[in-house]
């Protein structure tokens, strides 16, 4: 591995106007895709498996044309104090909403709008009324013009006197992530000038990053609606993509400075970083890679889209570090270094450098300092994000409604007013379609199956709807007595589908519950149930992987059980900030509720992927130094000394890079963005920073143990660059190490 990495990297060195030239090709080629492609609209939901996505596939073929899934949007209407809804006026204003509904701008894009005074859509006070208004697209699919109509609709009526609000999927938007990420790149340049002291070497990491994020969101964008791949995806793939392209450039331009510092040509020194950092930058990109992938295990094509399209993207970052930044490096050449290091090598102060290079760092001082006292600090280090971690305890999931809207929305507001006149259920009605294809009398297994439902506990109402044409399908529509992420609504799911059996058996009907709600429930139980084989499969697949790399059972052990206990504390401050609302004024968060269902599994993903850099930057410079000859203790210090600058500030980089997406106006993105960001924090200060080296000076020897019989088995890739340093005569005359270079 090394020794190929190490050819690449000359050979890009080389034929750097080549390699620079083929990758603007293809930047300007993904761009005229993505500017040539329609616009993305939102990824189709879906939840193959689940009673409730069964139920909708069945809508759509017995009632063609409804489309049961399109969007949805409740134009509410409440009369001034002392007034009702029926009165003629408040009737007249009402009706003429609707019928500007039916037959105003975007009504070619309306499936139907229900009077509301002929749907009973009126509070027994009188006071509240709404008109439903579906859709025959998704809320993403909609058009501006069918948006802004919507908008509009209820602008007379207030001008009359009534209060009108607008909630639902209707008028979801494409999401918004404002200036955050710019300030996110802008804190990384900060980071990388402080780190380098040359503009040109901080430049480097950034330029190769924004081209490989580049390439990869124009691709996205250019097979959006190609792949239905989704506004959002292009958004997660950013954010993943750029942090991991800053810091993998970051780890190769590192190495050769570090190269040649050491009194390397210039090309010599590209070609041992990439074979050197490359080695791990390319494992690194494996796990996060086969993190991200593994997401396909949930079977929700959705997540699976998002996983492959941001792994795609992490590629990219893995191919442009291992061939763009040494071409780069090529024509920066010794301008890497800054004017005073540039002027001290010329001056061939070597003795200078030698001395300064002997001189301990901070990270020589930490790690000394973790080595005198292992326990202490190993303690503190998992008591701490022990603590951290308290609040996942409580964590509740599900996904958001227009109940988590910030107060001042109009989607909240129509909530509350719809909560208010005709209970909190109102606003996620069940759809509990009845199949009676089976059934001897149609109309009797319809009534039963609502007379049943009616008696049930937590049931506010039930509406039953006409059969369809073929007579074989009819939706009972069931109102529950709870807000719709509340406990006893998602009890009242169960019930009801426990009850199908029994009157299948008895009528012939086939019971299935669907609807908004339900597919919640449906898509938070998947997601629990895929957990821990996405676990296991993740972690066994890295497992297997970082023993190949680290040539050791407990190293890899260890990495596994430190990513584990970074991404529980990291879940348990998602708790506290987005369900409990602790700083939550700080971070932006308007509205508390559930933490989102797929936010675990994801976190599991990407975080384990991530952690996995640095675990495999630091550990891999300590297991180079121990091959070499040095002994544990010792190694861990070389590491240190030689990583933990870079991975400090890779760790801030990445950090920067996810909290810019906080300002999100997406509420998944918002909480993505935080809880990646705290859990980088965790995994690089506190797992591989303190818990790493207190782990391996308790070990010993013991940490880089492999049985025999397994060291046979597993290949050597040569991480280190043992076979490189030998194949180059590191060890040989400085003639024969020219004839070898020749």
């Amino acid at each position: 591995m090394a020794t190929f990495l190490y050819k690449l990297g000359r050979f890009a060195f080389r034929r750097r106007p080549f390699v620079a030239l083929a990758w603007t090709a293809l930047l300007v080629l993904a761009g005229v895709g993505a500017a040539t492609a329609s616009t993305a609209t939102s990824s189709s939901f879906s939840i193959p498996g689940t009673e409730a996505q069964k139920a909708f596939d069945l809508l759509d073929r017995r009632f063609p044309g409804a489309a049961a899934d399109g969007a949805t949007a409740r134009v509410v209407f409440k009369a001034p104090e002392g007034e009702r809804m029926t009165d003629a006026g408040h009737r007249s204003e009402v009706e003429k909403v609707v019928e500007g509904l039916r037959s105003g701008a975007g009504a070619e894009q309306i499936a139907s709008v229900v009077d509301p005074y002929a749907g009973k859509a009126v509070s027994r006070d009188g006071t509240t009324a709404y008109t439903q208004v579906s859709y025959k697209v998704s809320g993403m699919e909609l058009t501006e013009e069918a948006r802004e109509a919507l908008v509009e609709a209820g602008d007379e009526a207030r001008d009359s006197g009534l209060t009108v609000e607008i909630g639902g999927d209707a008028l979801q938007a494409v999401p918004e992530t404002g200036s955050g990420e710019v300030i996110g790149v802008a804190v990384a340049a900060i980071v990388l000038v402080v780190t380098f002291g040359s503009l040109v070497a901080a430049g480097l990491p950034l330029l190769t990053a924004l081209i490989g994020v580049g390439i990869g969101v124009s691709t996205i964008t250019a097979l959006a609606n190609v792949l239905d791949l989704g506004s959002t995806t292009s958004t997660l793939a950013m954010m993943i993509g750029l942090a991991v392209g800053i810091d993998y450039a970051l780890f190769i331009v590192s190495r050769y400075r570090a190269e040649l510092a050491e009194g390397r040509e210039p090309e010599d020194a590209a070609g041992r970083a990439v074979g050197t950092a490359g080695s791990a930058v390319v494992f690194a990109g494996l796990t996060v890679v086969i993190a991200l992938v593994g997401l396909a295990v949930v079977n929700i094509p959705m997540l699976t889209k998002m996983g492959f399209a941001a792994a795609g993207t992490v590629v990219i970052a893995v191919l442009v570090a291992l061939t763009l930044v040494p071409a780069l490096l090529g024509f920066a050449g010794r301008k890497v270094f800054g004017r005073k290091a540039r002027k001290r090598q010329e001056e061939g102060q070597g003795q200078g450098q030698a001395a300064e290079a002997d001189k301990p760092n901070m990270g020589t001082r930490w790690a000394r300092f973790v080595l005198r006292r292992p326990i202490a600090v190993l303690i503190t280090a998992v008591v701490g994000l022990g603590v951290v971690a308290v609040p996942a305890a409580s964590l509740e999931m599900g996904l958001p409604d227009d109940g988590s809207q910030p107060v001042s929305t109009t989607q909240r507001k129509a909530y509350d007013l719809l909560s208010d006149g005709f209970g909190p259920g109102s606003n996620g009605p069940l759809m509990v379609v009845v199949d009676v294809e089976g059934a001897e009398r149609p109309q009797d297994a319809v009534g039963r199956v609502t007379d049943t439902v009616k008696g049930m506990d937590g049931v506010a109402a039930t509406v039953p709807g006409p059969l369809n044409k073929a007579g074989d399908t009819a939706v009972v529509t069931v109102v529950p007595k709870d807000r719709p992420s509340s406990e006893e609504t998602e009890e009242l799911v169960h019930a009801i589908r426990d009850a199908g059996p029994g009157i299948a058996s008895d009528t012939g009907a086939e019971v299935l519950v669907t609807g908004a709600t339900a597919m919640n429930i449906d898509f938070s139980q998947k997601m629990n149930d895929a957990l821990l084989p996405y676990l296991a499969l993740v972690v066994g697949l890295a497992f297997l992987l970082l023993m190949l790399v680290f040539r050791s059972v407990l190293v890899p052990l260890k990495a596994a059980l430190g990513f584990l206990l970074s991404v529980v504390a990291a879940l348990g401050a998602v708790v506290a900030v987005f369900q409990w609302g602790w700083l939550a004024d700080v971070i932006g968060v308007e509205q508390t509720g559930p933490v989102m269902s797929m936010m675990p599994i994801f976190m599991v993903g990407v975080v384990f992927g991530l952690a996995m850099d640095y675990e495999v930057f630091l550990v891999t410079r300590m297991r180079e130094a121990y091959v070499h000859g040095e002994r544990p203790g010792q190694a861990v210090v070389t590491g240190f000394r030689h990583g933990a600058r870079v991975v400090t500030a890779a760790a801030v980089i990445m950090m920067a890079v996810f909290a810019g997406f906080i300002g999100s106006s997406e509420s998944m993105v918002k909480m993505i963005g935080f809880g990646l960001a705290i859990a980088v924090f965790f995994d690089a200060f506190v797992v591989r920073m303190a818990i790493v080296p207190a782990v391996l000076a308790l070990l010993g020897e013991k940490a880089w143990w492999l049985p025999r019989w397994l060291d046979r088995a597993l290949p050597n890739v040569d991480v280190e660059g043992e076979q490189l340093r030998k194949q180059l005569g590191d060890d040989a005359s400085e003639g024969e190490r020219e004839l070898v270079r020749a």
